[in-house]
């Protein structure tokens, strides 16, 4: 997501940090590359015209200062900027102080309603709440039958009737109660365009259930017909947040970026991916951060803590400050990884990670080799790779598929990343280890740069040391 734009604006703060002094001249051109990146990200014009007079004003002020640093002034104006038109801070979930609290889902067909009200409701359940679908949606062939398919998938109990759309929500209130439900989210009827009978239907629902938050869901990838769609719901229903769907798939980002500044209503949350855990509460600073590359440690982490379990993670941690860190907790930490979603997603969070390895399209089959070398290996090998002599790695290249230089390769990268680890344990000491929570990255103490990187995977710039890989290039010569 805002891959061309961010490479755009990464270029630009990197010039802009090398430079001890801005004049007026620098300015100008700083502006024209920002605006003509968020122009190409289909950004509104409009709110290309605001946001570039704001980061104006505050470069000319920086120019004019005394201060050491004026690059550094103007990129903390465009990381600010970039914060305020994604809607400043994280839109607050709040609760009807008597249950139910409901949830009301707007949008056009096909922009993804359905799917994001059982993510949403995926997303309640993982707050400690019960949720309740309701099927409101009678236009729509299937819309139901679709619905009770997601509901099941996440044990979330869907309910509708083949009566009037207003009457079933009216009535979900009711069925909510009698099953101990606090959270209702109500799916209704999308047409291909915006018409007054299906504003007319919404409004009326809306009116019959009143919500706690309504929600509308438009598809990222149609740039600024999203924005002209938003524009047109707010005008009849008082709209307080938008879901962004499918925010994996856009490359440039003009809807995220525009939607606050036209309707005046935040992103609420973000659909990141097909599965119906791909899905999470938009946070604009951090997705600020990710567009200039500074990273997104507080989602890493928080992925992270669900995907770890606390105390295998602080053991795994431990072993791994002391040297003793086997393939075996090797092999579960890389099957936890793999519950954080996409690993070039993972990576992409991680400040300063080059673009080259944000990018990558690495995937589960770029780590099956890896896993069948380790799944080849006896229980004493895993625990002692020092046992793997020239006898052994033919044997656990043929069991594996794979051959004995990806083996010899991978032992290698797994002893010296022990040793390195080791000997940073013995830097930070054992303080400050225990209660880290499931963090497997706080639980590190003193962590490389990323310059280590080579270093850490056995001088190689291929992440994977070119273990299956099937002569696909790695990283390009020289990274650091």
């Amino acid at each position: 997501m805002f891959d061309t734009l961010s490479g755009r604006l990464e270029g630009i703060t990197r010039r802009l940090r090398s430079k001890g002094r801005l004049t007026e001249a620098d300015v100008d051109e700083v502006m024209r590359e920002i605006r003509t990146a968020l122009l190409e990200a289909d950004v509104n014009v409009g709110v290309v015209r605001a946001v570039t007079n704001r980061i104006r004003e505050h470069a000319i002020g920086a120019t004019r200062s005394k201060a050491l640093d004026p690059g550094q002034q103007v990129v903390k104006a465009v990381h600010d900027e970039l914060i305020r038109i994604l809607g400043g801070e994280t839109h607050a979930i709040t609760y009807a102080s008597k249950p139910p609290t409901v949830v009301l889902m707007a949008g056009l067909q096909g922009s993804g309603k359905t799917t994001n009200s059982a993510k949403l409701a995926s997303w309640f359940r993982a707050q400690g709440r019960q949720p309740l679908l309701v099927g409101a949606d009678l236009q729509r062939p299937a819309a139901v039958e679709q619905l009770r398919t997601l509901g099941a998938q996440i044990d979330v109990p869907v309910y509708s009737a083949p009566a009037d759309p207003v009457r079933v929500a009216a009535d979900s209130l009711d069925e909510a109660r009698r099953l101990g439900r606090d959270v209702v989210i109500v799916d209704t009827a999308g047409r291909l365009s915006i018409d007054t009978e299906m504003m007319d239907e919404v409004r009326r629902i809306s009116e019959a259930v009143r919500p706690e938050h309504t929600f509308l869901v438009i598809d990222a990838m149609t740039g600024q017909d999203a924005v002209q769609t938003a524009a047109a719901f707010h005008e009849t229903l008082a709209i307080d947040g938008v879901i962004l769907s499918k925010l994996d798939g856009d490359a440039r980002g003009g809807a995220a970026l525009s939607v606050k500044e036209v309707i005046g209503r935040p992103i609420a949350f973000a659909s990141t991916g097909e599965k119906l855990d791909a899905f999470e509460q938009f946070h604009p600073d951090r997705m600020a951060g990710r567009i200039l590359g500074m990273g997104d440690i507080l989602t890493l982490i928080e992925q992270a803590e669900q995907a770890f379990e606390a105390e295998q993670a602080e053991q795994a941690a431990a072993r791994l400050m002391e040297g003793e860190f086997t393939f075996d907790d090797f092999l579960e930490q890389m099957q936890a990884l793999k519950k954080m979603g996409p690993l070039s997603g993972v990576l992409g969070m991680m400040p300063g990670m080059p673009k080259e390895l944000k990018n990558a399209e690495i995937g589960d089959d770029d780590l099956k080799p890896v896993e069948a070398i380790i799944r080849s290996m006896t229980r004493e090998e895993r625990a002692r790779p020092q046992l793997i002599n020239g006898s052994r790695r033919t044997r656990i290249a043929t069991g594996s598929g794979t051959s004995v230089a990806e083996v010899n390769r991978l032992v290698k990268q797994f002893s010296e990343m022990q040793k390195m680890m080791k000997k940073m344990g013995g830097l930070g000491g054992r303080k400050g280890r225990k209660g880290r929570g499931a963090n497997p990255f706080g639980a590190l103490g003193p962590q490389p740069d990323m310059g280590g990187l080579e270093d850490l995977l056995g001088g190689s710039p291929d992440p994977l040391g070119g273990i299956g890989k099937s002569g696909r290039p790695g990283l390009p010569p020289g990274f650091r």
